[in-house]
């Protein structure tokens, strides 16, 4: 395990996560009868518990210490912040209204809004999966796949992985799959949801290296996307989960290329980051 710390590291991620996710799909198909909502909760933790122990095991007490003092680190610049709570919906947003018949089926803004919106956060950041994600994407893993891959490439590589994790959503409503719906979930939603991540991977990696590796503001990035999933999605009659996929494709397509080009491909990435990080 020492020897090869990202294959462990992605199989106890896996594994812990699939197995935790079978009562959730099979209460879907209805084979299993009951509510199993809160074993699809935890089985975003997976890519946190695996890098816990994948760190207990490489590094020790100290590596597990510093990986939660990245947790808590919430030290970054103003624009950052302004960029993940305002800017990353901002771009699913306008993915959405340039859609053909989203703007029309617009529902209206309520003051409700107002007062959800920093609830439903809340909720997310610690149980929608980016606290039981990011410790292990950008944690644990990209840390180690920058400096062996190169920061474009291992992001790519990162971004892949991340996606195929996500599989047996796509039996389940949450990615629109379930009953009745053939392999469409695996043949239209499934490459869509790929872009999305890989774009998405490419702009998370940008912030995470111009953060000092801060997971905290990698989380809090993660959340800001997934947040608009669940509340613009009722203001929009015309979305569905396939068209807000679109949408975020649209709104991080072009700034995640714009980044690869400005940057060439570093992505924010400096060696020095490799000994700091403690990888």
């Amino acid at each position: 395990m020492r020897q090869h710390p990202l294959v462990f590291f992605f199989l106890i991620a896996y594994a812990f996560s699939w197995i935790m996710s079978i009562p959730f799909v099979l209460s879907e198909w209805g084979i299993l009868h009951g509510d199993f909502r809160i074993a699809f909760i935890l089985k975003s933790f997976g890519p946190f518990l695996s890098a816990y122990i994948m760190t207990r095991i490489i590094e020790g007490k100290e590596g597990v210490l510093r990986l939660r003092q990245r947790i808590k680190q919430k030290r970054a610049g103003w624009q950052w912040y302004l960029f993940i709570l305002l800017g990353i919906p901002a771009l699913i947003l306008l993915g959405i209204i340039i859609q053909p018949g989203a703007l029309a089926s617009f529902q209206g803004l309520k003051p409700l809004l107002l007062v959800s919106y920093p609830l439903t956060y809340i909720a997310v950041f610690f149980g929608g999966g980016p606290l039981g994600e990011e410790p292990g994407w950008r944690g644990f893993a990209l840390p180690r796949m920058q400096p062996r891959y190169g920061s474009l490439w291992g992001t790519l590589l990162l971004g892949v992985l991340w996606t195929f994790w996500h599989l047996p959503d796509f039996l389940t409503s949450q990615q629109g799959g379930g009953p009745g719906t053939g392999l469409t979930p695996f043949l239209i939603n499934l490459p869509i949801f790929l872009l999305l991540v890989i774009a998405l991977a490419i702009i998370l990696t940008w912030v995470f290296n111009h953060t000092q590796g801060s997971i905290f503001i990698a989380t809090l990035a993660h959340a800001s996307v997934n947040v608009p999933q669940v509340v613009l999605v009722p203001l929009f009659l015309a979305l569905d989960m396939t068209r807000l996929n679109l949408a975020a494709i649209i709104g991080f397509g072009v700034p995640a290329l714009l980044i690869v080009i400005l940057t060439r491909g570093r992505l924010g990435y400096q060696p020095s980051q490799e000994n700091a990080l403690g990888s």
